[in-house]
């Protein structure tokens, strides 16, 4: 007894520790359980090398106990080489050629003269993130448990492009210490108004990246979806500003490991924890990332040089193209860009394209939804985006001023790069636009009004006029008759803001509701202080309650 007793527990032993070893595996590692995962199959051998280990420990002197796990790591491994193999790009170019479905637009017709200024995103991430961490240091009771995450996303908020990103836990003691109360909050910036603003929320975020243990972001997710290869998670928020992550779900289709696309997204509420998954086609419109650029970027490479076959584009190269190459155009951020143009109720990247033997010049650019995929094509000739940024950093060559990564517009039927150019400590100066298929047409100004007349006039157009929006222009500010209401309040917040060069005062009452004001108009409000009651005439303006006199 004492033998067969010795026996079965040489046995189940190394099968109870492999167990283990597999959960706490799968608990820090996180892989997928799906064949086109190579995290699944690398995490399988692990286990079978761990049992193997186990057997051959407590089964001494027993060779055959290894010769089962051998044999499945055989097979493991023949499966994944077959499976990268019959996925190469020489067999299957087509296929990864139309993985985008890209489709050529008239420029004048699909970017038209009524998407304006202030729906094109002037502002890069690094702005982004010196404008978010300046607001939270102004707030000593979050500033001390919490920071700002760096990943700023892009986003559409009612028809206004915006940036958003979380606060995430200062490291493990700060998620210890606050783990019941959550991340309290968040922080948008608005690229048009160069402005952030902190939302705190009434209840505290509990599933987040940067928490730990059952917490933790990444792992609840993969508990409630444990087949699907989920990535690209970044925070966005509804049009009612209620705060959600979203993953986006990724599908192969070519060979097992290749041919990578989105095929639906799961969108986690970081409050209650309700993970949804959605199919591609059944995401909500509130939501604008689900494809991130880089993935894009590199669907877009398939098409452009393997449309007309894998050796084309080694050889004769006929009509091979690829997204041009910007990192050299600002090699001191630190945050991948793109342009971002709000359109359709949806964010557009931009990027320019060019010929595979590239030289600094662009033969078209291309457009492309982050929610759905869909790409449009400009044929248009002109000036890449690097060499778009060193002309306008050449007009004003002695101050060192930096460009941010440019956005394309339509002014006047002319395609046209505009960009905001920086100092050193990253606040905006100047305004410039640049003619893309005459790149040596260059006007700078310090407003976004000033900028498009000097462009006008440079470029014999100056008759005609363009539909911008943002508020800048003083002089039909003053000459306009707008009808307003009296209303009294208390300051609750208020911050000074340079907008193009105007100083605006923004106030906030109890409610939350939003004022502001030109300070040259109203220059007694410089007397005013949080905790003060004050009575303005002011007028509803896109959600900001505008002030015209106090």
């Amino acid at each position: 007894m004492k033998f067969k007793s010795s026996k079965v527990m040489s046995i189940l032993l190394p099968v109870l520790l492999t167990v283990i070893f597999a959960g706490i595996l799968y608990f820090v590692y996180l892989p997928a359980i799906n064949i086109h995962s190579i995290d699944f199959w690398i995490s399988l051998v692990i286990i079978i090398v761990f049992a193997m280990g186990m057997f051959v420990l407590f089964i001494r002197g027993n060779k055959n106990v290894i010769k089962i796990p051998l044999i499945m790591i055989i097979a493991i491994v023949a499966v994944v080489i077959v499976g990268s193999v019959i996925g190469l790009q020489i067999f299957n170019a087509t296929r990864y050629a139309s993985v985008l479905d890209v489709k050529d637009y008239d420029f004048t017709q699909d970017l038209s003269e009524s998407i304006s200024t202030s729906s094109i995103a002037l502002m890069d991430t690094d702005s982004a993130r010196m404008l978010g961490d300046r607001e939270i240091g102004s707030l000593s009771e979050v500033v001390s448990q919490y920071e700002v995450s760096e990943e700023y996303v892009q986003i559409d908020f009612n028809g206004n492009p915006k940036k958003v990103s979380p606060l995430m836990y200062a490291g493990i003691i700060k998620w210890f210490n606050n783990r019941d109360r959550g991340i309290p909050g968040y922080v948008t910036v608005d690229p048009v108004t160069m402005s952030a603003d902190y939302t705190e929320l009434e209840e505290g975020m509990k599933y987040v990246p940067s928490a730990y243990l059952f917490d933790n972001l990444e792992r609840h997710i993969r508990f409630a979806c444990p087949t699907k290869i989920f990535g690209n998670t970044h925070f966005e928020i509804d049009e009612e500003g209620n705060p959600y992550f979203v993953s986006a779900v990724y599908k192969y289709t070519i060979g097992l490991f290749d041919g990578k696309t989105v095929g639906g997204a799961i969108i986690t509420d970081p409050i209650s924890g309700e993970v949804t998954y959605y199919d591609l086609e059944e995401i909500p419109r509130w939501v604008d990332m689900v494809f991130d650029g880089e993935l894009l970027c590199e669907q877009y490479n398939w098409y452009g040089q393997l449309s007309n076959g894998y050796f084309n584009q080694m050889f004769a190269k006929k009509g091979c193209k690829v997204i041009t190459d910007t990192s050299s155009a600002n090699p001191n951020s630190t945050a991948v860009d793109f342009g971002y143009i709000s359109k359709d109720g949806d964010i557009w990247i931009y990027t320019g394209v060019t010929s595979i033997n590239s030289d600094s010049s662009n033969i078209g650019f291309v457009l492309i939804n982050e929610r759905t995929g869909e790409a449009h094509y400009y044929s248009i000739s002109g000036a890449d985006e690097a060499s778009a940024m060193a002309a306008a950093q050449g007009e004003v060559q002695e101050k060192g001023y930096r460009a941010s990564f440019p956005s394309l517009i339509n002014v006047d039927g002319m395609p046209t790069y505009i960009m905001v150019l920086k100092d050193a400590s990253g606040l905006v100066k100047l305004f410039a636009a640049v003619n893309v298929e005459q790149y040596n047409n260059v006007v700078t100004a310090t407003s976004q009004t000033e900028c498009f007349e000097k462009y006008r006039k440079l470029m014999g157009t100056a008759d005609t006029t363009i539909d911008d929006t943002v508020d800048t222009d003083v002089e039909n500010e003053e000459t306009t008759k707008v009808e307003t209401t009296q209303m009294t309040f208390e300051v609750v917040k208020m911050q000074y803001v340079d907008v193009e060069g105007n100083t605006f005062v923004y106030f906030t009452d109890s409610d939350g509701n939003i004022y502001k004001a030109r300070f040259s108009d109203n220059e007694k409000l410089i007397l005013t202080n949080v905790g003060d009651t004050i009575t303005v005439n002011c007028a509803l303006e896109n959600g900001v309650y505008r002030i015209y006199n106090k």
